[in-house]
């Protein structure tokens, strides 16, 4: 009977897929058509559109606008005034950004209804994946998931995360059972040490069980893994023992792993402390969890640069990145799950939202480049014609293959016509539903002088340095980067932190090795830099190496700053001085690039 019910719901998941991707056209008009109905008598949609619910009205009067467009009526309604202003159905609540991949966080309106569109997403996820994984009915998810404490605006709306909303709702606490290893009260403890602590231990409790491993961004179960680095061996004592650890000391945690951890397990100690007293910890998911049959976790855009440590501690356990989403807005799903990890594209949602799509394209018209990081080297122009000869977005039936787009979005909850900020290129079509490949987020990282780096550009660059280094069995685990301007000329700082594929210490960095790392970053990135460089208006590139834990430190001072650990993104540049002396406090060598240019 179960199993009947499983294919059911796997059947109607396909199902409820295909017809939204076959109607996608008709679907978008639809709901520009319901917004429209909906909001267009709201003062902000007044100021174009004077009440007509007109689509084409809405196209040629309505602004293109970004966060700080539409921050002064979000902070109205934050202090009190109603909701009309924006939208019409009353707000719920405000999502909440991490903030740490676009600079101070953002407020997003919810409602009730929107909140159960966004659950839709994971309900056609299941479906998917179950189509390329079988036996995950058998067993569970090592979920390692956790939340956020909320706040409240002047007005008494709450404020939280889209994960923290997602993981206390009422429908994930009823399947949580059911799907994780993780009791619910682990993962709604607000004491993210403890909280982690608890889910891997009960994941290695019920190591046999575990199906797949999840978390929602691939930063997280890295630094889940580095987590375990450092506790296996008191993890064992518990289980050798059947007696929780002190420290635990909130009484969900306690009471949750109590009917779990029941007795001392001296055999399962034994296996897991062979396992994880190897020198080398490659393939340590596999060996963990034997029966898992995938990694759940977004690992796309900034995140890519986890690809290759995920890989080598998974041991042939594929990277599944499930979907595209933000704060603002469900895009797309991944239809393919066994794609290469670096090249996923992901099939639009019709019925998520309004979207639109902005033509972009290089400066200089040099087509975007492939790369470790699956990044493109850009400073992106909009200036490029539609199809009518105009200048500005198209929509979902008119959008090119191969082209590049800014994704253009108008929500059901006040948000018409707003930059997401992030770059796309369409790959193909699912039925009549566009698929598009994340490219970045656009937005210059590093600026000195007239040279402009982009996300894109700068993980390009430390893709091709970091090829340099895998041969001797070292791997960047991750890294970041700021404008160093106590001196004349500026420089460019890169903080990594590497790891030695052999052991779990890192044996001394040849010096030679890491000034040609530096050149190749600076070798991979654009002529306004290098002819800067050659006139002496930027200095060498210096590369700061770090200690183990250090970027958790930097994770660690984001979250004491209100981020959510869920969501956190390692920024790929720092501007908070703060940020940039936990990072310099673990350097423990120091290197710069000897490259000299001569361009002319």
């Amino acid at each position: 009977m179960a199993d009947q019910m499983e294919t059911n719901d796997y059947e109607n998941g396909w199902k409820v897929l295909e017809e939204l991707t076959e109607n996608g056209h008709r679907i978008q008009e639809q709901v520009l058509e319901e917004i429209l109905m909906r909001n267009a008598g709201t003062e902000y949609l007044s100021r174009f559109l004077h009440g007509q619910t007109d689509k084409q009205l809405f196209k040629n009067n309505v602004p293109i606008v970004t966060y700080e467009d539409i921050k002064p009526y979000i902070d109205r309604i934050a202090n009190g005034e109603t909701s009309n202003i924006l939208l019409a159905d009353p707000i719920s609540e405000f999502i909440q950004s991490s903030g740490t991949s676009g600079g101070q966080p953002k407020l997003i309106p919810m409602t009730a209804e929107n909140f159960e569109k966004k659950t839709l997403e994971l309900t056609l996820v299941d479906p998917i994946v179950k189509r390329y994984f079988d036996g995950l009915e058998k067993g569970k998810t090592m979920s390692l998931f956790f939340v956020k404490k909320g706040s409240e605006t002047p007005s008494g709306l709450t404020v939280r995360t889209l994960s923290s909303c997602y993981f206390m709702s009422d429908s994930f606490k009823k399947s949580a059972p059911k799907i994780c290893t993780s009791p619910i009260e682990t993962i709604l403890c607000l004491d993210h040490k403890q909280s982690m602590y608890c889910q891997l231990l009960t994941g290695l409790l019920r190591r046999d069980h575990v199906v797949s491993i999840s978390s929602i961004f691939g930063s997280v179960l890295a630094r889940s893994i580095k987590f375990l680095e450092d506790h296996w061996n008191e993890l064992c004592s518990n289980i050798r023992t059947g007696c929780l650890s002190d420290w635990i000391t909130d009484l969900g945690c306690r009471n949750a792993v109590s009917l779990i951890l029941t007795r001392p397990n001296p055999e399962l100690a034994d296996t897991i402390e062979h396992i994880c007293g190897n020198e080398s910890w490659e393939g340590i998911i596999k060996k963990l969890w034997p029966e898992a049959k995938y990694i759940n976790s977004v690992i796309t855009g900034t995140m890519s640069q986890y690809i290759s440590l995920l890989d080598f501690y998974g041991g042939g356990v594929p990277l599944v990145s499930p979907s595209y989403g933000s704060s603002e807005s469900t895009f797309g799903i991944n239809l393919t799950p066994l794609s290469n990890p670096y090249n996923v594209s992901y099939t639009f949602l019709p019925n998520m939202a309004y979207f639109e799509f902005l033509p972009v394209d290089k400066d200089g018209g040099e087509k975007a480049q492939e790369s470790d990081f699956d990044g493109v080297s850009s400073q992106w122009s909009s200036e490029i014609t539609n199809a009518n000869g105009n200048v500005g977005p198209v929509d979902f039936a008119n959008v090119k293959l191969g082209q590049y787009y800014e994704v253009v979005v108008t929500t059901f909850t006040g948000l018409y016509r707003y930059r997401v900020g992030d770059v796309l290129k369409l790959t193909g079509f699912h039925n009549n539903s566009p698929q598009f490949q994340f490219v970045e987020r656009r937005n210059t990282v590093l600026s000195i002088d007239m040279d402009k780096t982009s996300e894109a550009d700068l993980l390009k660059a430390i893709g091709n340095a970091k090829r340099h280094l895998e041969p001797l069995g070292f791997m960047l685990m991750t890294f970041s980067s700021y404008v160093e301007t106590s001196s004349i000329p500026g420089r460019y700082v890169l903080f990594w932190e590497l790891k030695f594929k052999e052991s779990t210490r890192c044996p001394k960095l040849d010096a030679k090795i890491m000034e040609q790392c530096c050149s190749i970053v600076e070798e991979s990135l654009d002529f306004t830099y290098k002819s800067l460089r050659e006139a002496n208006k930027i200095a060498a590139l210096e590369l700061r190496v770090v200690k183990h834990g250090t970027f958790d430190a930097l994770m660690d001072f984001y979250v004491s700053k209100g981020a959510s650990i869920n969501q956190y993104k390692t920024p790929c540049c720092i501007k908070s001085e703060e940020a940039v002396k936990v990072l310099n406090s673990g350097v423990v060598e120091k290197f710069f690039s000897s490259k000299t240019f001569f361009l002319s």
